[in-house]
């Protein structure tokens, strides 16, 4: 059976629509007879003239009406709007949630090869602190963290031990059990993925490591965890220097490991730009995103780049089981 891949067009209002245009028209035709998009038909149908694009669509009710043509397939989700570009909070959140639970009950039922979201404002979701991360895995029953964002392309990975929270919370979040819990997820799911045993390179939370004071993190919880997962036969080093091993040492890693978002994500986007993709390991079935946000600024301009998307698309359709 041709598994299908399942792309949510996510946030209204956002770049969305002029990415999926521009990828749809530099996929393969053997790749685009797999996918079809969660998406509202009308909303999609009038970005789409706003943007002064062409392209024919085809309105289903169920996957099995999916159909191997040039259309765009399109799972109808209800959407009330006025301006295409301009949805209501309130109708955006109740689109974007209905499209993840859409996409979630097909993924975990049916012939799947994976789900791709494209970029969604994390205010939608309701629930502070959150991204889609925690709220798929909170979905698949995942409530001891074990879920890993991992994001990648074909020189480096990197993950961070705390997703979306504050900074001034990332020292409260850590301890050794969280870390060795979060690390060997990442270590079996990258195995099984990629087949492929990583060797990770964790980083400290501290400036200079804290030069490893008494009683500094890196003392306390990191180097104890890291000691922890040698001893499980992971192949891991640190704790690494933030501000110098993205300078080249980075090249010697599979995965870095930052104790939070900013840590990892910051210096791998200023090297690699839109070349990346945002993985989700430990889930029950594949998901996969652009790494990049809303880009609300750049709506109507066609100046969106579909690379990471498209880097998505061909992610899933090449790893997806």
């Amino acid at each position: 059976m041709n598994k299908k891949i399942i792309i949510l067009s996510g946030d209204p209002n956002s770049i969305n629509s002029e990415i999926i245009f521009k990828s749809w028209k530099k996929l393969t035709k053997s790749i685009r007879e797999k996918i079809i998009f969660i998406s509202n038909y009308n909303l999609l149908e009038k970005q789409f003239k706003k943007l002064n694009y062409n392209l024919k669509m085809k309105k289903i009710k169920n996957i099995n009406q999916h159909e191997k043509n040039e259309k765009l397939n399109i799972l109808d989700i209800n959407l009330a709007f006025k301006n295409p570009f301009e949805v209501n909070q309130k109708a955006a959140s109740k689109f974007v949630i209905e499209s993840l639970n859409t996409a979630h009950k097909l993924a975990s039922n049916n012939n799947i090869k994976g789900i791709i979201n494209c970029a969604i404002d994390k205010n939608l979701l309701k629930k502070s602190k959150i991204g889609v991360t925690e709220y798929l895995a909170s979905k698949c029953g995942i409530k001891n963290d074990s879920e890993v964002m991992l994001i990648r392309n074909k020189i480096l990975s990197v993950s961070p031990i705390t997703t979306h929270i504050d900074i001034k919370d990332v020292s409260k979040k850590l301890n050794k059990k969280f870390i060795i819990r979060k690390i060997k997820s990442l270590n079996q799911n990258y195995k099984n993925l990629f087949n492929k045993k990583p060797l990770i390179g964790v980083l400290g939370l501290n400036p200079h490591n804290a030069e490893f004071r008494k009683n500094s993190e890196e003392r306390k919880i990191i180097i104890p965890s890291i000691k922890a997962l040698k001893k499980k036969g992971i192949k891991v080093k640190g704790p690494l220097i933030s501000d110098t091993v993205f300078i080249k040492d980075y090249r010697n890693y599979d995965i870095l490991v930052g104790m939070y978002h900013d840590q990892v994500l910051a210096p791998f986007k200023s090297i690699f730009k839109f070349n990346a993709i945002n993985v989700t390991l430990g889930l029950k079935y594949l998901r996969v995103s652009p790494d990049h946000g809303t880009a609300k600024y750049l709506i109507a301009q066609n100046k969106a780049n579909p690379l990471s998307l498209i880097e998505s698309i061909k992610f899933v359709n090449k790893f997806g089981k």
